[in-house]
């Protein structure tokens, strides 16, 4: 059941009605432990069902034939290095960490025999988590939906769409330095070729949010770049109504956030991921050895425009770039 709820069924050697000798006990149910920074309530509920839909094309069903701990860090990146020591001394069978570069690297510091499945939105190999894509090395390996290394592409997407603009701001999450630093980078490389102006903005938490638009409003960009985050992930719908009430058009880096109000977003399918990694964690429970399994990379991306919105800013989507959009919010 998907929820708040933690829990870990272990079912034991129940002896059958069978003569004494031959009895035998049966396996325990193995256990997958789920690491995530933020918040059961923050979760999507579609992203945790893209999960056990690909635990169920490996044949595992919770509550029938493997359980699920969760472990969530309520936001609290400090909290991280002790609910992963928590999983590894728990011995799981598998730590699956869908949320991003931070908790993953703290995973892999809890253990190095665990088998440890990612979902992270830059390079792993850079991250340092695999040697390689092709051959990972180790007892981890995952899938790389690509999102933070997208940043310059929706940023030249921003501008066809709000062609005007000159000034943007990037917010980022600096409580995730990697993800902080590739997409500042790359939108500023972006925009020296197009001759935009970057301002990065930092929020780690709701109110730091809340300070952010208040600068934003102050100095009156002409447009958002919403940096690749699990944290910002949870705060969609606030990042979302923030910006419509500014008036700021602003590019984001899931569908989720455009379905919740939010002007565009670019980038690769979080669900699908979410479900790879359920697929991943099921063949690993059947013996498949990390190592073995070579990083998945999104194939499939996709750009969604919140039409409502754009006419509330005035704006109107060129034909260019209607053409390329997979849906269009009407």
């Amino acid at each position: 059941m998907i929820g708040r709820r933690e829990f870990i069924t272990l079912l034991g050697g129940a002896a059958a009605a069978w003569p004494l000798a031959a009895r035998a006990q049966r396996s325990p149910m193995p256990v997958i432990g789920l690491l995530m920074t933020g918040t059961a309530a923050g979760t999507p509920a579609h992203l945790l069902l893209g999960f056990h839909r690909g635990l169920k094309d490996s044949g595992y069903v919770e509550g029938e034939n493997v359980a699920v701990m969760f472990r969530f860090a309520e936001n609290q990146s400090e909290r991280l290095p002790e609910l992963a020591a928590e999983l590894a001394h728990r011995q799981v069978a598998v730590i699956v960490v869908p949320g991003g570069t931070v908790p993953t690297l703290m995973a892999k510091a809890a253990t190095a025999t665990i088998p440890i499945v990612f979902l992270v939105g830059d390079d792993p190999v850079k991250l340092g988590l695999v040697a390689s894509l092709n051959r990972p090395a180790g007892n981890v390996t995952g899938i790389n939906f690509l999102s933070t290394e997208l940043t310059a592409k929706r940023l030249a997407l921003l501008r066809e769409l709000v062609p005007a603009a000159v000034r943007v701001a990037v917010l980022v999450n600096p409580a995730n330095p990697a993800n902080t630093e590739t997409s500042v980078r790359d939108a500023e490389a972006t925009a020296r070729a197009i001759g935009l102006q970057i301002e990065p903005v930092n929020a780690s938490t709701s109110r730091e949010i809340d300070a952010a638009f208040a600068t934003l409003l102050r100095n009156r960009p002409d447009a958002l770049v919403v940096g690749s985050d699990p944290f910002l992930v949870t705060r969609r719908q606030q990042l979302a109504h923030l910006a419509i009430r500014h008036a700021l058009p602003a590019t984001f880096p899931l569908r989720e956030y455009a379905e919740a109000g939010g002007l565009m977003s670019y980038g690769s399918n979080i669900t699908e991921a979410f479900r790879q990694v359920g697929v991943y964690a099921g063949r690993i429970l059947k013996g498949a050895k990390p190592e073995e399994l070579p990083v998945v990379q999104a194939s499939k991306l996709e750009l969604v425009i919140n039409a409502q919105t754009a006419r509330m800013f005035g704006l109107t989507a060129p034909p260019s770039l209607l053409a390329i959009a997979d849906e269009v919010i009407e």
